[in-house]
């Protein structure tokens, strides 16, 4: 079992001089899920190298078990400041992919030729695909191969409207993750701000928040063990 995890590249939020990037619950949980189970992690991003870590993911406040476990392993240190670019990878060598959020993939990966491609390829190749709390943003340009929207009619959920508010960040993020899913034609839906809420629909799993990046990671596996006992 080979899994890629897709990180941002971008540091800047908007105009406010703030740094932003990946956010690290959602790299830390999912990692440890994937890596308990025996898998093998490649972490990419669109510059490779070290990707930016938005700073506030790492203050007291967000701090969970798995980002301290995650900040006291060499190995996943040392993946995480080497990154491979994201088109030297090929989906062809991945069983699926991951995709974390943080507000950066709201800049650079949603509009990112080489991450459209990826999350169209390896859906189209029957692998599931995973996506939490601002990443779904990035399926916004994502086609089905008749080029409708690829969230059209999807069951999907991603970072609420209320959660980006709370943050204060609605008039700086270049868009809204949930008005953009529904303008879409996503069937889009959600839970309270914060709380865990993962819904699958075909090979596509989708988690609102931070908090559902553990359970987005489960719900994965438990899809890519389906996909291959029907393979088998």
């Amino acid at each position: 079992m080979k899994i890629l995890i897709v990180l941002t590249s971008h540091d800047e939020l908007g105009a406010t001089g703030r740094e932003t990037g990946f956010w690290l619950e959602e790299l830390a949980a999912p990692y440890y899920r994937f890596k308990d189970a025996g898998a093998e992690i490649v972490l990419a991003s669109p510059k490779g190298g070290k990707p930016p870590l938005d700073p506030k993911s790492n203050e007291p406040a967000f701090q969970t078990d798995q980002t301290h476990r995650f900040e006291a392993d060499p190995e996943a240190m040392a993946a995480l400041d080497h990154t491979a670019r994201l088109d030297s990878v090929s989906a062809d060598d991945f069983d699926t992919v991951f995709y974390p959020g943080g507000h950066g993939p709201l800049w650079d990966l949603t509009e990112d030729p080489t991450s459209v491609q990826l999350i169209e390829t390896i859906l189209r190749a029957g692998k599931p695909l995973a996506l939490v709390c601002h990443a779904p943003g990035t399926l916004r340009h994502a086609t089905n191969p008749d080029g409708t929207p690829l969230v059209q009619g999807r069951r999907i959920t991603g970072f609420t409207n209320e959660e980006e508010a709370a943050v204060g960040l609605t008039d700086i993020v270049p868009f809204l993750v949930e008005d953009e899913l529904k303008r879409l034609g996503a069937d889009y839906s959600k839970t309270d701000e914060w709380q865990p809420y993962v819904l699958t629909d075909g090979l596509l799993v989708t988690g609102q928040s931070p908090a559902s990046s553990g359970p987005a990671a489960d719900a994965l596996l438990t899809l890519l063990a389906e996909v291959n006992k029907s393979r088998a």
